[in-house]
Order: structure tokens, then C-alpha cells, then sequence
């Protein structure tokens, strides 16, 4: 068995850097009306109108493609070390640059749990050396996470993961392989989980590849979002150009 210890830290941001701050509130559409020239008496001075804020929008619960200057409602974790996340969104990709070895980068969206899900991503891995980029789907904090791993080296695995306290995680390994359909660093590459009952499907660039059984570590809901990785080498850049969650 193939157990990892991950000390390090844990930052919850929904913007990871000046670039990727939320950005200030547009001025309200509805100006503040101009005043007559003439005065008005007192007595027919109306009540002063309030001014109205544009409503927000909205977070989607099921979407394609949703990265933008802001990152809203994405949560993002680190273990591994105190480096400071290099995380940007620029041309509606999101960019994770890994500069320090062994550390783990979640990219989790934040507003909702999800049971049944499909969940797939189109990224490139830059990395010069293996590094992983992957999914995560049933992201619970007490109870743990499935977790997609496809690497440049041309291999794959699932993980189970679980926090063992503040910082310290766990991983047991449910299934490795390899195929031919893995791309090599710089080239763009798609994949995609099916999380359905107990049942794990995966998928690259379209096909399926692998049909899992994770029955026994006992998942329910929880959040679904991307992770990328270094190892011993680095820096790592993995940008995922598109993500979608959607209904299996």
C-alpha cells in the first residue's frame, strides 16, 4: 500500500493572487437622477429615491468553461509546504504554477455538493518531468475524496484521500494503470470521471478506459473540482483551458 504524508499548509482563497482578486463592483446601472434648475418648495419635495444595486448573479450549479478574472466560488487547498500558491486565470483558463517539490494544488468548487456527477477538464502539462494533473469528485472534509490522477509518464491512478488532521493527509491507492491515449508534456490533453453510485467511470480524450468499484469507502456528496502535482522536480505549470460539471 502506497501512503503518502503531506505536511503542509492549507489555504482556503477564492482569489490566489493581487491578479486574481475579486474584482470591484461595476457602478450601478441606475444613475442618480439630475436636479430641475428651479427649486422645488418644501412641501412638494419628494422623497428621496434609494439607489438601486445591480442584483449578483447567481453561481451555476452544472456548467462548462466557468474561469474567470475573479475565480467565484472556487476554493483553493495546498498541502506539501508554505510556498506561496502561483495561481492566475488569463484567457478564461485557469494556471497553476507548482514552484516547490512535493505539493499538491485542489481546485474545488465551493458552492455545492455533488452525489452523481460527471466531471472533465481539457488542460496542458507543462511539466518537464512527470507531474500529474487530475479531477476530484465526493470531496469531503471529514470523510475524504476521490481522486483522478493522469501523469506525463503515460500513467494513471485513483486515490482515495483522507485528512488525518490539519495538514496531514492520507492516500490509499484503489487503482493504477497506464495508456497509450496519455499525451506528453506541452500537448493538450481532455479527461473525465463519472461518479455514479459506487461506481467510478474514467475517461481520456472521450473513452473510456477504466470502469471502478469504490463501494467501500462509503462517499456521499461532496464538492468535485481539478488538482495538479509535482514530485521531486519542479516548477510544474498545468493550465486547464475548460472544466466541466454535469449530470452523469
Amino acid at each position: 500500500m502506497k501512503k503518502l504524508l503531506l505536511i503542509g499548509c492549507l489555504i482556503l482563497i477564492t482569489a490566489c493572487r493581487a491578479q486574481t482578486a475579486l474584482p470591484t463592483p461595476e457602478p450601478s446601472f441606475f444613475p442618480t437622477a439630475t436636479l430641475p434648475p428651479t427649486p422645488i418648495p418644501a412641501s412638494q419635495t419628494p422623497e428621496p429615491t434609494p439607489t438601486l444595486e445591480p442584483t449578483p448573479t447567481p453561481l451555476p450549479r452544472l456548467f462548462t468553461n466557468a474561469f474567470d478574472s475573479s475565480l467565484a466560488g472556487w476554493v483553493i487547498l495546498q498541502a506539501g509546504n508554505e510556498a506561496v500558491p502561483n495561481i492566475s486565470t488569463e484567457n478564461n483558463s485557469l494556471r497553476l504554477q507548482v514552484d516547490s517539490p512535493y505539493t499538491w494544488f485542489y481546485v474545488l468548487y465551493g458552492p455545492f455538493d455533488y452525489d452523481d456527477i460527471y466531471v472533465e477538464t481539457e488542460f496542458v502539462n507543462s511539466a518537464l518531468s512527470p507531474a500529474s494533473a487530475g479531477l476530484i469528485c465526493r470531496y469531503d472534509e471529514a470523510g475524504g475524496w476521490l481522486e483522478y490522477n493522469v501523469t506525463t509518464d503515460g500513467t494513471y491512478n485513483v486515490l482515495y484521500g483522507r485528512w488525518l488532521d490539519t495538514g496531514i493527509a492520507d492516500y490509499l491507492p484503489v487503482i493504477d494503470g497506464s495508456s497509450r491515449e496519455i499525451e506528453q508534456s506541452g500537448e493538450l490533453q481532455q479527461i473525465g470521471m463519472t461518479c455514479s453510485g459506487s461506481t467510478l467511470q474514467l475517461y481520456i480524450n472521450g473513452n473510456i478506459i477504466r470502469s471502478v468499484d469504490v463501494a467501500r469507502y462509503e462517499l456521499g456528496a461532496g464538492k468535485a473540482g481539478l488538482t495538479a502535482s509535482s514530485y521531486e522536480n519542479f516548477p510544474v505549470i498545468v493550465t486547464f483551458d475548460s472544466v466541466t460539471i454535469s449530470e452523469p
